[in-house]
């Protein structure tokens, strides 16, 4: 207040502060620190899994051995029309992409499930890990929810971890 009994005017674009009940917005706090938790768990998670990957394949030196067809990849390659050749090692480095894209999903997934307190991967598990990674917005017409059978899923925190979509190696 000023020497006449006025008061300054609100700032404008300045938020004033909102008082909250303490007492009421407890278990608020619990479960948003829980929740925050949960995801810093599942950040460190998948750094570790990241981690895990880049080191396995500095160490790979058997290329003959795969866990996926090389020869069902090259047909998918060779469905493009544009496509005349192909030449050995994509095939080889395109089995190992589809590897780790698989594995993510999954472990993604498998902290859906986990959060649901189930050991059993479902559908629904894979869909939810879909639905929250941008990187895999790309599936979200292949593999849709089902409604009404699933929880709400919740969306990551604003501010809170940062989702590691891919690192990027230069060399």
């Amino acid at each position: 207040m000023d020497q006449q009994g006025l008061s300054a005017p609100p700032v404008i674009g300045a938020a004033a502060p909102v008082p909250y009940p303490t007492a009421a917005a407890a278990p608020y706090q619990a479960a948003y620190q829980h929740l925050y938790q949960q995801q810093q768990q599942q950040h460190q998670q998948l750094q570790i899994f990241w981690a895990d990957q880049y080191r396995e394949i500095e160490q790979t030196t058997d290329f003959k051995n795969h866990n996926l067809p090389l020869a069902r990849i090259k047909k998918i390659m060779k469905a493009d029309e544009d496509v005349r050749m192909i030449a050995a090692e994509a095939p080889v480095v395109f089995a190992r992409a589809c590897e780790m894209f698989i594995l993510e999903l999954t472990h993604r997934g498998w902290d859906h499930a986990e959060e649901n307190k189930r050991r059993t991967l479902q559908k629904n598990d894979i869909a939810a890990a879909i639905t929250r990674t941008d990187v895999f917005d790309f599936l979200v017409d292949i593999v849709p929810r089902e409604e009404g059978k699933d929880e709400a899923i919740p969306r990551p925190i604003p501010g809170g971890p940062v989702d590691p979509l891919y690192y990027y190696v230069q060399q």
